[in-house]
Protein backbone atom coordinates (compact mmCIF):
# COMPACT_ATOMS: atom_id res chain seq x y z
CA UNK A 1 0.00 0.00 0.00
CA UNK A 2 1.08 3.68 0.09
CA UNK A 3 3.88 4.40 1.77
CA UNK A 4 5.17 0.33 2.08
CA UNK A 5 7.92 -0.29 5.04
CA UNK A 6 7.98 3.42 5.90
CA UNK A 7 4.06 3.84 6.50
CA UNK A 8 3.99 3.51 10.40
CA UNK A 9 7.04 6.08 11.43
CA UNK A 10 5.76 7.12 14.50
CA UNK A 11 7.06 11.47 13.78
CA UNK A 12 4.05 10.98 10.80
CA UNK A 13 0.95 9.87 13.14
CA UNK A 14 -1.55 12.58 14.32
CA UNK A 15 -3.48 13.10 17.18
CA UNK A 16 -5.88 15.59 17.75
CA UNK A 17 -7.83 16.79 21.27
CA UNK A 18 -10.78 18.92 21.72
CA UNK A 19 -9.94 20.12 24.92
CA UNK A 20 -13.37 20.75 26.03
CA UNK A 21 -15.09 17.59 25.68
CA UNK A 22 -12.08 15.35 25.94
CA UNK A 23 -12.57 13.68 22.76
CA UNK A 24 -9.89 12.63 20.56
CA UNK A 25 -9.43 10.96 17.12
CA UNK A 26 -5.87 10.11 15.01
CA UNK A 27 -4.34 8.85 11.89
CA UNK A 28 -1.64 7.09 11.16
CA UNK A 29 -2.60 5.37 7.55
CA UNK A 30 -0.03 7.26 5.30
CA UNK A 31 3.60 8.45 5.25
CA UNK A 32 2.21 12.03 4.82
CA UNK A 33 2.00 14.29 8.49
CA UNK A 34 -0.35 16.48 6.68
CA UNK A 35 -2.36 13.68 5.33
CA UNK A 36 -2.79 12.43 8.43
CA UNK A 37 -3.71 15.73 10.30
CA UNK A 38 -6.58 16.31 7.51
CA UNK A 39 -7.60 12.57 8.14
CA UNK A 40 -7.70 13.30 12.20
CA UNK A 41 -9.59 16.41 11.65
CA UNK A 42 -12.48 15.41 9.20
CA UNK A 43 -12.72 11.99 12.46
CA UNK A 44 -12.42 14.61 15.03
CA UNK A 45 -15.15 16.93 13.41
CA UNK A 46 -17.50 13.42 13.13
CA UNK A 47 -16.61 12.06 16.30
CA UNK A 48 -17.60 15.95 17.83
CA UNK A 49 -20.83 15.58 15.44
CA UNK A 50 -21.84 12.53 16.71
CA UNK A 51 -21.46 12.93 20.57
CA UNK A 52 -21.76 17.02 21.39
CA UNK A 53 -25.54 18.05 21.40
CA UNK A 54 -26.76 21.52 21.08
CA UNK A 55 -30.03 23.16 21.41
CA UNK A 56 -31.48 24.32 18.09
CA UNK A 57 -34.44 26.87 16.90
CA UNK A 58 -36.97 25.52 14.83
CA UNK A 59 -35.46 26.69 11.89
CA UNK A 60 -32.73 24.89 9.63
CA UNK A 61 -29.47 26.69 9.40
CA UNK A 62 -28.84 28.91 6.57
CA UNK A 63 -25.58 26.17 5.88
CA UNK A 64 -28.57 23.58 5.83
CA UNK A 65 -31.22 25.53 4.06
CA UNK A 66 -27.97 26.02 0.67
CA UNK A 67 -27.59 21.91 0.67
CA UNK A 68 -31.06 21.20 0.11
CA UNK A 69 -32.72 21.25 -3.09
CA UNK A 70 -36.58 20.39 -3.72
CA UNK A 71 -36.79 18.51 -0.29
CA UNK A 72 -32.91 16.27 -1.71
CA UNK A 73 -30.12 17.52 0.62
CA UNK A 74 -27.14 17.32 -1.63
CA UNK A 75 -24.01 17.18 0.36
CA UNK A 76 -20.47 14.52 -0.18
CA UNK A 77 -19.40 12.66 2.54
CA UNK A 78 -15.90 14.16 1.97
CA UNK A 79 -17.44 17.89 1.65
CA UNK A 80 -15.90 20.09 4.75
CA UNK A 81 -19.52 20.65 5.58
CA UNK A 82 -20.15 17.33 6.42
CA UNK A 83 -19.52 16.78 9.78
CA UNK A 84 -21.75 20.21 10.59
CA UNK A 85 -24.78 19.03 8.86
CA UNK A 86 -24.90 15.62 11.01
CA UNK A 87 -24.05 17.40 13.59
CA UNK A 88 -27.80 19.69 13.23
CA UNK A 89 -29.42 16.57 11.79
CA UNK A 90 -28.27 14.92 15.23
CA UNK A 91 -29.04 17.85 17.25
CA UNK A 92 -32.81 17.87 15.76
CA UNK A 93 -33.61 14.23 16.20
CA UNK A 94 -32.61 14.91 20.19
CA UNK A 95 -34.94 17.61 19.88
CA UNK A 96 -37.52 15.51 18.17
CA UNK A 97 -36.62 12.82 20.98
CA UNK A 98 -35.35 10.48 17.80
CA UNK A 99 -38.64 11.01 15.86
CA UNK A 100 -37.17 11.06 12.30
CA UNK A 101 -40.35 12.10 10.74
CA UNK A 102 -40.58 14.92 12.93
CA UNK A 103 -36.87 16.01 12.22
CA UNK A 104 -37.08 15.80 8.55
CA UNK A 105 -40.49 17.81 8.59
CA UNK A 106 -38.12 20.71 10.82
CA UNK A 107 -35.40 19.96 8.56
CA UNK A 108 -37.86 20.34 5.35
CA UNK A 109 -35.81 16.95 3.98
CA UNK A 110 -37.99 13.38 4.22
CA UNK A 111 -36.77 11.01 6.63
CA UNK A 112 -35.29 8.94 3.69
CA UNK A 113 -32.67 11.71 3.02
CA UNK A 114 -31.79 11.98 6.72
CA UNK A 115 -31.37 8.40 6.81
CA UNK A 116 -29.17 9.12 3.56
CA UNK A 117 -27.38 11.30 5.25
CA UNK A 118 -26.47 9.10 8.09
CA UNK A 119 -25.80 6.18 5.92
CA UNK A 120 -22.33 8.55 4.32
CA UNK A 121 -20.13 7.53 7.21
CA UNK A 122 -19.94 3.90 8.88
CA UNK A 123 -19.46 5.58 11.96
CA UNK A 124 -22.83 7.74 11.56
CA UNK A 125 -25.01 4.94 10.89
CA UNK A 126 -23.83 3.16 13.69
CA UNK A 127 -24.36 6.04 15.89
CA UNK A 128 -27.67 7.23 14.49
CA UNK A 129 -29.09 3.53 14.95
CA UNK A 130 -27.91 3.10 18.41
CA UNK A 131 -29.67 5.96 19.13
CA UNK A 132 -33.04 4.92 17.99
CA UNK A 133 -32.50 1.99 19.88
CA UNK A 134 -32.00 3.39 22.96
CA UNK A 135 -35.00 5.55 21.88
CA UNK A 136 -37.26 2.13 21.37
CA UNK A 137 -37.73 2.92 17.97
CA UNK A 138 -36.64 -0.28 15.38
CA UNK A 139 -33.31 -0.23 13.76
CA UNK A 140 -33.25 0.90 9.93
CA UNK A 141 -32.00 -1.41 7.17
Amino acid sequence: GPGGQHRNKVETAVVLLHKPTGIAAEASERRSQAENRRTALTRLRLKLAIECRVVRDDVPSLRWQKRVQRGRLAISRDHQDFALLVAEAFDHLATCNGDIRSAGDTLQVTPTQLANLFRKDASVWTAFQRDRIDRGFRSLK
